[in-house]
């Protein structure tokens, strides 16, 4: 899994905890794999402060999506600022990683979960941003609303607002 392949990929700065993310990740998207592990040497331990032999960076790929996770050390935290969208297809797909994502982290509104390691997700059917594309239909905005007031979606429930 070469790093450059990809001209883009999501660096993610964790303080020790990139390799059991990863690991983490992939265990829960299928087609998805851990690659190269680097290691931090001797060279700058008075700037970066790890021991020699440690993980440093560790690549690995969710449904071809490429990623780094970084043990940069404790500086700089995750926020919803940035997160990660999951389309999926059927409701037992959005229970799947909804339950899988939100496991020893937190539930949010909307789709979003926040995974145990403080990185941000949005667990989303694949067909709401079609039913979101005219925002003056009422169809939309009553999929809008519906959205609003839930934490885990509900497909059926959004597929009734669609309909009227």
């Amino acid at each position: 899994m070469p790093i450059a392949n990809q001209k883009i990929m999501p660096c993610l700065w964790f303080d020790t905890e990139g390799e059991a993310a990863a690991k983490h990740y992939v265990s829960i998207f299928k087609n998805s794999k851990i690659g190269r592990i680097s290691r931090y040497g001797s060279e700058g331990k008075e700037i970066h402060g790890k021991q020699a032999g440690t993980v440093m960076t560790v690549e690995f790929e969710l449904e071809g999506q490429k990623f780094l996770a970084l043990n940069g050390g404790p500086q700089f935290k995750f926020d919803e600022a940035v997160s990660f969208q999951v389309f999926c297809d059927t409701q037992a797909e959005v229970d799947y990683f909804w339950s899988k994502l939100s496991e020893g982290g937190s539930e949010g509104p909307c789709g979003w979960v926040k995974d145990k390691f403080g990185l941000s997700w949005q667990v989303v059917p694949s067909m709401v941003p079609e039913m979101l594309l005219d925002e003056k239909s009422d169809k939309s905005q009553r999929v809008f609303g519906a959205i609003m007031q839930m934490k885990k979606i509900d497909i059926a429930a959004l597929q009734k607002a669609f309909a009227g």
